[in-house]
């Protein structure tokens, strides 16, 4: 999960806990440090113990660099790298934000919930759908 606001990245990794007790959110605080995550880069270059993620919940409005930069990063990668499935899990409901996110290779976009019952709900809905129901690439 890429979130700068810590508020918010205790109510996420809160809901998503809740709806499923084995989930592993591990939170980066600007888009820069989920590149360098991503990339491998120091301080994160041991894989055992920073290993590659199965998914990104990304922000849009971050620090550094914002959600949508990092999701261009992540798509002009060659090789595997370029396939990891990629939320935005964001404030913004402006439909220039969720049409960039889209024309960029977002495979999901989802607003968040007003309220901690909302947020749970999503979170349920989420480990549904992309736990159970999907296919997810070889990374």
């Amino acid at each position: 999960m890429v979130e700068d606001d810590p508020a918010d990245a205790r109510l996420v990794q809160r809901a998503f806990q809740k709806v499923n007790h084995g989930l592993k959110l591990l939170r980066l605080k600007d888009g820069d440090e989920a590149v360098s995550y991503l990339a491998g880069d120091p301080p994160f270059d041991n894989r055992l113990l920073y290993p590659m993620p199965e998914m990104v919940l990304l922000d849009i409005k971050l620090p550094r660099r914002s959600g949508l930069e990092v999701l261009e990063w992540l798509r002009r990668r060659t090789g595997p790298l370029r396939r990891l499935p990629v939320v935005m899990l964001t404030s913004s409901r402006h439909s220039v934000d969720v049409n960039r996110a889209y024309e960029l290779g977002a495979n999901s976009y989802l607003a968040k919930p007003d309220t901690a019952s909302g947020l749970e709900e999503l979170a349920r809905s989420f480990q549904q759908y992309w736990t159970r129901f999907n296919q997810p690439p070889s990374l």
